[in-house]
């Protein structure tokens, strides 16, 4: 038939017009600063994946706190002014949930049609706060204690013998295992999950940006489906409760019309989401602390202040459920997130819009483009609103009277946003209170139950694994090599 003729050369049409209108944009009135790059198409997504940080700072030296990029056929728009990211948090035509699909497609398989993003996030804030969250806390507590001491009394030697680790894979190792009971509660598999889990993630920024190597697809795909057949609701037999977050959250996916293979995939997500930065975030505070002595002697300093007269390890001293006032510890967790959290905020233009600045400035927008925002640049590492962004300082937001700092400017205005490392809006984190308690109950075991410190004395902590800007929590690139044991003397500190 003719029109199977012409039907290839229209689509190679409509691709050559594609491409040309990608080649020939140009910077309109009105529109912020435009830097596509050298390559065609690419733009300037290689440096982008290779290190976003690096890459946005020198953008930002170039062009200001606006301005779009070229990253693989997408128009980028960032905004680095803290003081007007409500334009785009609270803004209208801008849509969080379309890239977000994209994303979930591409890297767990899944497609989540049949369910609207407010369903979700209720199911989830119901899950996550108030009761449901003092039951999650609690078994959480539990787990932590149990693996620390099993961990301790397993191997070979007495538990009060020093033994050897990587203080990331210490920290990871724990944090998943126990969360993963508290939230999956499968007894049977958790070294097993955790093992394929480290697979997955460790490739999951290549998955994400299609970057992957041949024998790197084929890992990640292996770890993948590993992970769906571990984590289906068919393999979970006579061990599984009916009352855990994973049934409560399997019977709403069911509920919702999500059919069989995309249930198991969708717990993978929820496996990677509800894991993936506690560990990390521990990892940093720990090291902090380790490789700053006046840190860690304020931190044991005001554990000692809470501390109750007692020497049961079955009885701990301190009950971190219970609420206490650490503001020490506080501002040491928020420093920590400063600088080791690098969420980035996406949403895409629907129609075209002006842009409104908090200084008065107007940007048009193009439908079809991206916004991102990047509080890991600005505020958290921005020199105009905290003095020497790069350098842990553990008492940054505290004041002298050991209330909390939040009073912080950039250009003579106060900010809103200072550090934020949760996101903000009506899209922040719905566990953040759980993961805050975690990653607390974990430090104040681990330094009330053991001795732990760095096998170099002069050692220092690794630098970022670059390609983790935009995924969380940052990861290191190699480790802190300690050494721990179990106290002789519990609970002194």
């Amino acid at each position: 038939m003719l029109w199977t003729i012409f039907l290839p050369l229209i689509g190679l049409l409509i691709l050559l017009l594609m491409l040309f209108s990608c080649l020939t944009r140009r910077r309109e009135k009105n529109e912020p600063p435009l830097d596509k790059g050298f390559i065609p198409w690419l733009g300037h997504a290689l440096e982008f994946g290779r290190d976003a940080a690096k890459f946005l700072a020198q953008m930002k030296e170039k062009h200001g706190d606006i301005f779009t990029v070229r990253v693989a056929g997408l128009y980028v728009t960032v905004l680095l002014d803290p003081n007007s990211f409500d334009a785009v948090i609270n803004g209208t035509s801008l849509d969080f949930s379309h890239a977000r699909n994209k994303l979930l497609e591409r890297i767990f398989s899944l497609k989540l049609q049949n369910i609207e993003p407010t369903e979700e996030r209720k199911w989830m804030e119901e899950h996550f706060k108030g009761v449901s969250l003092n039951e999650l806390s609690s078994s959480m507590n539990s787990h932590l204690r149990k693996l620390l001491l099993s961990d301790q009394a397993g191997g070979c030697g007495k538990a009060t013998e020093w033994k050897k680790d990587g203080l990331f894979s210490l920290c990871y190792s724990l944090l998943f295992r126990a969360g993963y009971l508290t939230l999956f509660e499968r007894r049977d598999n958790v070294a097993t999950v955790y093992q394929e889990f480290r697979k997955f993630d460790s490739l999951l920024t290549k998955l994400a940006r299609c970057s992957l190597k041949r024998g790197e697809r084929k890992a990640v795909n292996s770890s993948r489906e590993r992970l769906w057949e571990l984590l289906s609701p068919s393999c979970l037999g006579g061990g599984f409760e009916s009352s855990s977050w994973q049934r409560s959250y399997h019977n709403f996916l069911q509920e919702e019309g999500v059919d069989p293979e995309m249930q198991k995939r969708a717990l993978l997500l929820q496996l990677w989401t509800t894991q993936c930065n506690s560990g990390p975030a521990s990892f940093w505070l720990l090291g902090f602390l380790l490789t700053h002595p006046e840190a860690m002697e304020a931190v044991k300093t005001e554990i000692r202040g809470l501390t109750h007269q007692g020497d049961s390890l079955k009885r701990p001293p301190i009950n971190p459920l219970e609420p206490h006032n650490t503001p020490v510890f506080d501002s040491v967790l928020s420093e920590t997130l400063r600088l080791t959290a690098a969420v980035m905020i996406n949403r895409e233009v629907m129609e075209d819009k002006i842009l409104r600045l908090v200084n008065g400035q107007e940007y048009h927008m193009r439908k079809g483009d991206r916004v991102c925002l990047f509080p890991f640049l600005s505020p958290q590492m921005d020199p105009e609103i905290h003095h020497d962004p790069q350098v842990f300082k553990y008492d940054r937001f505290l004041n002298e009277d050991f209330t909390v700092k939040d009073i912080f400017y950039k250009g003579e205005r106060r900010l809103k946003y200072y550090t934020m490392p949760w996101g903000a809006g009506k899209n922040i984190c719905v566990g953040k209170e759980f993961a805050v308690t975690a990653i607390k109950q974990f430090v104040f075991l681990l330094l009330t139950h053991l001795d732990i410190e760095m096998c170099d004395p002069e050692g220092k902590l690794p630098p970022v694994n670059p390609s983790r800007y935009g995924f969380g929590m940052l990861q290191p690139d190699g480790d802190l090599e300690v050494r721990y044991r179990l106290k002789r003397t519990q609970h002194k500190i």
